[in-house]
């Protein structure tokens, strides 16, 4: 099984709490679970859409949203993540240096690419506003 992600820099970025916090804020109002992590220059969302077939077959994954902020640019990454437990109380150091990502099915890729082109044409979206 492939692993599977994606990334898109984002221009003129003043305040990435900001810009989290409303993406957040976009992925709770569309029915997703969402946690987040800010540390200085980077951040870590973890989103997950309920549902049971969902809950039964990958209740372990999420979508998983990296950010890292250099100047006025942030680097998005999002990918298939293991849904991680307690995100607020670990340190980004050890995850950014850890593989976030996890491999997945043929299928679940053509899926997640659809949903993942739809997330961050959003996110580019909200980068413009923040």
């Amino acid at each position: 099984m492939p692993l599977f992600k994606k990334e898109i820099t984002l221009e003129n970025v003043k305040d990435m709490q900001a810009l989290v916090n409303k993406f957040s804020e976009y992925l709770e109002e569309e029915g997703y679970k969402v946690q987040t992590k800010v540390e200085g220059d980077r951040a870590i969302l973890q989103a997950q859409k309920g549902g049971i077939l969902r809950d039964i077959i990958a209740a372990e994954r999420a979508l998983t949203f990296t950010f890292e902020k250099s100047g006025d640019k942030v680097k998005a990454t999002v990918g298939v993540g293991k849904w991680l437990q307690n995100l607020g109380v670990t340190a980004l150091e050890a995850l950014f240096i850890s593989e976030l990502f996890v491999f997945i099915d043929v299928p679940e890729i053509l899926w997640n690419s659809h949903v993942e082109n739809e997330l961050l044409k959003k996110l580019k979206e909200i980068a413009k506003e923040v």
